[in-house]
């Protein structure tokens, strides 16, 4: 297990990938580190992620106030949107906010990622919806975000940027590259004509593919109300997903339970 020291210098590793790959510009950005129920390590406000050292990380209660800052050091400002991810989900270790170019455009946009078009994207991240619109360091984002806390582990963020969440900073971190790379292949195969999107037999398949493997955290696979009911999934409702509840779309509930139960034969399930 790493030491104090140690989890901030793989922090300041991570806000140099963070900046590199062009996932914030300037000051932009900002992660956290849970330690216990009430001391959790996060970035420092208004300094570039890719250029900080040990010294420039900040400790923080569970209420966001500080317990340690080296001078001229102070928690994020969006610290309460941190905060409210960790009260909501005791399984998450880490949170990482970025705003990642492709992301980030959809979620201005105003497009949530729901397409099922590769695979990887639907076993990993299920869909990832878009939380509304906050005005940052408010009350207001981290209760936009509230109602996907138990549905999703990464949101868009209305005009903002992007939201990942995992059981350690490395997961966290593979999770925004992951919604990055995932929204770049979908406006570039849109530029191309637009995707051809996964069956629905395809992607109850790969989610039972998931739930074979045992993966953690939340996702439709296991979480969506109406595929719990039989009905659309969130890959299927046409991107009107909110907070955990999916319109019906025009698929028929009965032929969606009926490929579910095909694929699940298929399986030896």
């Amino acid at each position: 297990m790493l030491n104090e020291y140690e989890i901030k210098k793989e922090m300041c590793e991570i806000g140099r990938r963070v900046y590199n790959r062009g996932m914030v510009a300037a000051n932009d950005g900002n992660f956290s580190v849970k330690l216990n129920d009430n001391e959790f390590l996060c970035t420092p406000t208004g300094v570039s992620k890719g250029f900080m050292t040990p010294e420039y990380i900040c400790k923080v209660d569970a209420e966001g106030k500080v317990i340690q800052a080296n001078k001229g050091f102070k928690p994020s400002s969006e610290i309460k949107m941190h905060m409210r991810v960790y009260k909501e989900r005791p399984d998450v270790q880490s949170v990482v906010h970025a705003h990642p170019l492709y992301a980030t455009s959809f979620a201005i946009a105003g497009i949530p990622l729901t397409q099922p078009i590769m695979p990887e994207a639907v076993i990993s991240l299920g869909c990832v919806p878009i939380a509304e619109y906050g005005t940052p360091s408010t009350n207001e984002i981290p209760d936009a975000v509230s109602k996907y806390l138990q549905y999703y582990d990464a949101v868009l963020l209305e005009n903002h940027g992007a939201l990942a969440y995992s059981d350690s900073l490395l997961s966290a971190y593979h999770k925004m590259e992951s919604v990055e790379f995932y929204a770049r292949l979908l406006y570039q195969s849109k530029v191309l004509g637009g995707p051809k999107e996964l069956s629905q037999a395809q992607v109850e398949r790969l989610y039972e593919i998931r739930r074979q493997f045992g993966m953690t955290g939340k996702h439709p696979a296991d979480l969506c109300p109406n595929a719990k009911a039989g009905k659309p999934s969130c890959h299927s409702c046409g991107g009107s997903c909110h907070g955990g509840t999916c319109s019906d779309g025009k698929a028929d509930a009965d032929l969606v339970a009926s490929i579910t139960k095909k694929v699940m034969e298929q399986l030896g399930l």
